[in-house]
């Protein structure tokens, strides 16, 4: 086997430019790329057809001497559909870490990637390299708050995920599905956005109805008025009744706006010996 090299043109990478066997190409283990769109391929595959392959492929040695992707499994397919043998490959000398991080990074910068899968891609960078938000932010040129977006997708079942692109949702519906608490309740409301293809603005409208609780109607802050007639009765039945013992009860009522007031005085003493009766008019 000979293997082309076009010496004295080196990439800024340092590596060197060689046209390789697309069968002695093995995929990227680390490929953070899990849907390949088959309409892109074909226009990509017509694309090469054309004009062949004008940026190369990146791959490395690895352990077992072979070739491996670091970059460019959409063109590897496309060159294979076309039915090229031999592919222009950078050739880099890196270590496995570096190879998974800069397919990341890669894929990540042509947006290449779905939503879900630049979020599971940013989440490697955090937990497997142990890369901060602030980090990440810089090397790919986007804000943490995007980043930390991002990462909330996560939080979706992978049954969601697939349902959400399966349909060709946005990102902006699976991120209103967020605000509900459990993938049963999401399960739910997703099924009834795709059955009635509600678009963003509907979604997010539905979801309010969900999320936000029905206002209950407000006690009256005072019984009905018959009720407060009977208190009333009451107050003056008892003042009266004190009256017929001998008491000299007063009693003074203060009506506004807000609220009825009653004011009783009762003396400590009495002019003469008081009986009391109960209502049925016997001695106790």
């Amino acid at each position: 086997m000979i293997i082309l090299i076009f010496s004295g043109f080196r990439c800024r990478t340092g590596g060197s430019i060689l046209l390789v066997p697309t069968d002695e190409i093995i995929p990227n283990p680390n490929q953070p790329r899990k849907v390949f769109n088959q309409n892109e391929l074909d226009a990509l595959a017509d694309s090469i057809r054309n004009n062949g392959i004008i940026q190369p492929l990146v791959v490395r040695k690895n352990n077992n001497d072979e070739y491996e992707l670091i970059s460019g499994e959409r063109r590897l397919r496309a060159a294979v559909k076309v039915g090229l043998e031999t592919v222009p490959c950078v050739l880099m000398s890196v270590s496995d870490n570096d190879s998974a991080l800069f397919a990341i990074i890669e894929n990540i910068q042509r947006d290449n990637l779905n939503y879900f899968e630049e979020a599971e891609s940013i989440s490697r960078l955090v937990n497997d390299y142990s890369m901060t938000q602030e980090e990440i932010s810089k090397r790919l040129g986007k804000s943490q708050s995007y980043l930390s977006n991002k990462l909330r997708l996560l939080r979706l079942s992978d049954e969601l995920r697939s349902v959400i692109l399966e349909n060709s949702l946005s990102e902006r519906h699976a991120r209103a599905l967020l605000r509900l608490d459990s993938d049963i309740d999401r399960l739910k409301a997703l099924l009834e956005i795709i059955e009635k293809n509600m678009n963003v603005s509907e979604t997010d409208k539905y979801i309010d109805s969900i999320v936000t609780p029905v206002k209950q109607k407000s006690r009256p802050k005072f019984r009905k008025l018959k009720d407060i007639k009977l208190f009333i009765n009451t107050i003056n039945h008892a003042v009266d009744t004190m009256r017929n013992a001998g008491i000299k009860a007063v009693s003074e009522e203060n009506e506004t706006s807000d609220y009825i007031e009653y004011v009783i005085r009762i003396p400590k003493t009495t002019s003469s010996p008081v009986s009391f009766a109960d209502y049925s008019g016997n001695a106790v």
